[in-house]
């Protein structure tokens, strides 16, 4: 009965685990997929003439995709820090995992200083 109670812990934690990272992915996924359909309006808008030349609104939206291309700019700076932790991340749970699975199995024979 415990062992089947260590058992089912144990896959509750790695459900977890599984979630926090499917949610990771999903979120990084859907906020590229934003980005781009606002990029996909913002030039359609700007490419159908709808609005006159010199106009306060023709200038903002000039504005406005010259600030998405300054802040895909500095993002695009960031990307391969922000890979490097997220491996770094990745690497420690995975050590830390295998760590646990360890000392669960008691391999090694020796005793706990």
């Amino acid at each position: 009965m415990r062992k089947s109670l260590i058992q089912e812990k144990s896959m509750f934690d790695n459900k977890k685990a599984q979630g926090l990272i499917q949610g990771l992915v999903m979120g990084v996924a859907a906020l590229v997929i934003a980005v781009i359909i606002a990029f996909v309006i913002v030039s359609t808008l700007n490419d159908a003439n709808l609005l006159t030349t010199g106009s306060a609104e023709a200038n903002a939206t000039t504005a406005l995709i010259s600030n998405f291309t300054k802040g895909v700019d500095n993002v695009s700076t960031k990307i391969p820090t922000v890979l490097l932790i997220a491996a770094v991340v990745l690497i420690l749970g995975i050590l830390s995992l295998l760590w646990a699975q360890y000392r669960k199995m008691n391999i090694g024979g020796g005793g706990e200083l």
